[in-house]
């Protein structure tokens, strides 16, 4: 798979063969690429908590907000929840923020997920209830969880309309769609 592939084939999904295993040497990998993300002024203050057990798993599942466009779906039913999650953390004695290191640490665990098969989907609605659930010391601070998985669902790109609504839906098939603007419409000739 070449790199503009493997871009495409990155989706958010958010139903998985809970029942397949992902291991903790896998989710090691996956942090390896993040490790070598670049990181503003090279502080690299990102610090990750692996979960692939049942117990860790459901300790992290309840605390995360799955859908924000559908609001009547609670989030993935058992059976179809991720096999492991990577909690992605801020070490805040060694920096205040890292928006910018964790969108390319985050892609690039995506991207290594993708590659071998798994799929995966970055949550950022995470109830605070969820430091103290998976015991974190007062220095870390959880920026985003990321699900993973093997895919139980398909995630299919579409040309958003005219109207510019970008929101994402379900069809009855259980194919997840999620708009996205044109090339056209977001490139500014100067």
């Amino acid at each position: 798979m070449n790199l503009a592939q493997l871009v495409h084939a990155t989706r958010s999904c958010r139903r998985f063969r809970e029942d397949e295993p992902v291991s903790s040497e896998t989710l090691h990998r996956l942090i390896d690429l993040a490790r070598l993300s670049g990181s503003a002024k090279n502080l690299q203050p990102l610090k990750y908590l692996v979960a692939c057990t049942p117990e860790k798993n459901a300790a992290i599942f309840p605390h995360l907000g799955w859908a924000g466009y559908l609001p009547e779906w609670p989030g993935p039913a058992a059976g179809e929840r991720p096999a492991a999650y990577i909690v992605c953390l801020l070490d805040t004695e060694i920096a205040a923020e890292a928006a910018c290191d964790l969108g390319i640490a985050s892609q690039n665990i995506l991207l290594g997920a993708t590659e071998i098969g798994l799929a995966g989907c970055r949550i950022a609605s995470i109830s605070g209830k969820l430091h103290q659930a998976i015991n974190l010391p007062d220095q870390l601070q959880i920026l985003l969880v990321i699900a993973l998985g093997r895919p139980r669902e398909e995630v299919c790109i579409e040309e958003a309309g005219t109207n510019d609504d970008i929101r994402y839906w379900r069809t009855p098939d259980r194919v997840h769609h999620v708009p996205k603007r044109r090339l056209a419409d977001i490139i500014i000739e100067g």
